[in-house]
């Protein structure tokens, strides 16, 4: 694990959800995409950070800590950016938690992450379930875990044989308080538009909205290495 696979771009985590893979899962999501899909639901993800990020062992460190997940889904964010470091974190949290499962989204389809850099295919190797390609909102639907009917749900592993043969219809959406009076969301919205119409409904009976201040633009450099996006175009 070199200096750069020892810390995580994290732009929020969650201690449990039940809307974004099998049963209960504590969700990490990671900051920074090189895609751009249009409608993307968290757009304040995107960008990338030019700061030292959080040490992976801190957050393998919370994620063994909980109680009552059946695994960890990694969202984004594009995960698959920031491979190392999630193999680094998936392999911890194996050794500490071996029966907890992982889930990881990717704009990038499947075929094109088996073409990349050998932390990708590491990463790919490690998860159990994938959701796979980028979001095109001409194409939204109601589907497990997906947002539009392009992306694809891939079992990378036995642990979730039966899954297929349930509905393929969406889990929903979760609303969590914070203690600092913060709300938020996760999940797949059933409808396109859901993000801005409920920011409009929430700001017409009063409340004032604010969002996290912006990363700071990196200064120079690039991303980690992504491959080549197989993304249709607008």
């Amino acid at each position: 694990m070199n200096g750069t696979d020892s810390r995580l771009s994290v732009a929020r985590t969650l201690d449990r959800c039940s809307v974004l893979g099998p049963g209960h899962r504590a969700v990490l999501w990671v900051q920074g995409c090189p895609l751009r899909c249009r409608g993307c639901v968290a757009a304040e993800t995107l960008p990338f950070t030019d700061g030292p990020g959080r040490p992976v062992a801190e957050l393998v460190d919370w994620l063994a800590g909980l109680t009552g997940i059946e695994g960890v889904t990694v969202s984004g964010g594009e995960p698959f950016a920031q491979a190392g470091a999630l193999v680094a974190l998936l392999d911890g949290l194996r050794r500490a938690r071996p029966e907890l499962s992982a889930m990881a989204y990717s704009g990038f389809r499947l075929e094109t992450l088996r073409r990349g850099t050998p932390a990708q295919r590491g990463l790919l190797d490690r998860l159990d379930l994938l959701v796979d390609g980028p979001y095109v909102a001409p194409l939204h639907a109601d589907l497990r875990w997906r947002g539009s009917s392009n992306q694809r749900l891939h079992w990378l592993s036995r642990r979730y044989a039966d899954l297929p043969a349930e509905p393929d219809t969406g889990a929903g959406i979760e609303f969590s308080v914070g203690l600092d009076g913060s709300l938020s969301w996760a999940g797949v919205p059933a409808v396109p538009g859901f993000r801005e119409e409920i920011e409009r409904r929430v700001e017409a009976r009063g409340f004032a909205l604010r969002t996290a201040p912006p990363p700071p633009a990196p200064r120079g450099g690039g991303p980690l290495h992504v491959p080549d996006p197989d993304v249709p175009g607008p």
